[in-house]
C-alpha cells in the first residue's frame, strides 16, 4: 500500500501511522523555518511558531529549537534534536549530573532540563495561545529532542494539567530521568507514550544506568525493521548481534547509524508497506 504523506488530524490513541507521522514531524525539527512552515501549511496546520535558544560555550548544548503547529483539531510541538557528531560531547559532559525532576517528582538529567527550560516558557505560552478549539496536543522528536519532548510531557502533566499532551513518541531517546519519576510518567502517560529505539542505536543505551533509566511503551525496531512491542533479553541480544554484521567492514558504526533518524522513518515506512 502507498505510504501516507498526509498527518490525520482527528486519530488518536497508538498506531504505526501516526508514528510515522510524528516521525516525520521530529525529522521536521532540523529544518530551517521556511521549510517547517512550508511544510506545516501542507500538512494543515495554519499556524506555527518556532521556539529556539542559544547558550554560550562551555555549555554543550549549544542551542535548542523546537517548533510548534496547530490546525483545528490537532497541535504538535516538536523537538530539534544533536547532530551525531556532538552526541559523545552533550552525554558525557558534567552536566550529566542530576537536577530535580518536575514538579519536584524524582530527579532528571540536568543538561537535558537546563536546554528544555530555555525554551519551556515559550512551548507553555504557544500551546495556551494556540489550543483553542480542545485540540489534541502531540509531543515528538529525536535523539535529544526526544529527551526534551518527554520532560515536557512531564512537565505539563505535573506542572499544568490542563496542557498536558495527548500523547508523547520519541526516536532514540537517551535515557532521561530517574526510577521515581519513570515511575510517575508511566502511570501518567499509560498508552499514551511510545520510545521507538532502533535496533543497536547507541544513545538509548546512554547516559548508563542505575542513575538514568528509561520510561515504559518501548516499540523496538529489529535487525530487518519490524516493529516489536516486546524483545526478550535473549532474542533481544541475537537480534542486536545480526545487525552488528549489516555492515561487515564496519560493524563498530552500527550503533550510530541505527541513531540516524533517516534509518527511522525508513523502518516505520517499511512497517506500512
Amino acid at each position: 500500500m502507498a505510504v501516507p504523506i498526509a498527518i490525520d488530524h482527528l486519530t488518536d490513541g497508538y498506531s504505526l501511522e501516526r508514528a510515522y507521522w510524528l516521525a516525520q514531524a521530529a525529522d521536521l525539527a532540523y529544518k530551517d523555518d521556511a521549510a517547517i512552515d512550508r511544510q506545516a501549511g501542507e500538512w494543515g496546520f495554519g499556524e506555527v511558531r518556532h521556539h529556539k535558544t542559544s547558550f554560550t560555550p562551555p555549555f554543550p548544548l549549544e542551542d535548542t529549537q523546537a517548533y510548534t503547529m496547530a490546525g483545528d483539531d490537532m497541535i504538535v510541538t516538536a523537538f530539534r534534536g544533536t547532530e551525531p557528531a556532538q552526541i559523545k560531547d552533550w552525554l558525557s559532559d558534567v552536566d550529566t549530573l542530576p537536577s530535580p525532576g518536575p514538579g519536584g517528582t524524582g530527579f532528571v538529567h540536568y543538561g537535558f532540563a537546563r536546554a528544555l527550560e530555555s525554551i519551556f516558557p515559550a512551548v507553555k505560552d504557544a500551546l495556551a495561545e494556540l489550543r483553542t478549539n480542545g485540540q489534541s496536543v502531540w509531543f515528538t522528536g529525536h535523539s535529544l529532542g526526544g529527551a526534551l519532548a518527554m520532560l515536557a510531557g512531564a512537565r505539563m502533566y505535573l506542572e499544568d494539567p490542563r496542557l498536558a499532551a495527548d500523547g508523547v513518541y520519541t526516536y532514540g531517546q537517551p535515557r532521561t530521568c530517574d526510577r521515581l519519576l519513570a515511575a510517575a510518567y508511566n502511570k501518567g502517560f499509560k498508552d499514551r507514550m511510545y520510545r521507538f529505539v532502533n535496533n543497536n542505536d547507541i544513545v538509548p543505551q546512554l547516559p548508563p544506568e542505575p542513575v538514568y533509566t528509561h520510561v515504559e511503551a518501548l516499540r523496538y525496531l529489529d535487525s530487518q525493521g519490524r516493529v516489536r512491542e516486546a524483545m526478550p533479553l535473549v532474542s533481544g541480544l541475537t537480534d542486536r548481534a545480526r545487525g552488528l554484521t549489516a555492515d561487515a567492514f564496519a560493524p563498530a558504526s552500527d550503533g550510530i547509524r541505527d541513531h540516524f533518524m533517516r534509518n527511522y522513518l525508513a523502518a516505520l515506512e517499511k512497517n506500512l508497506s
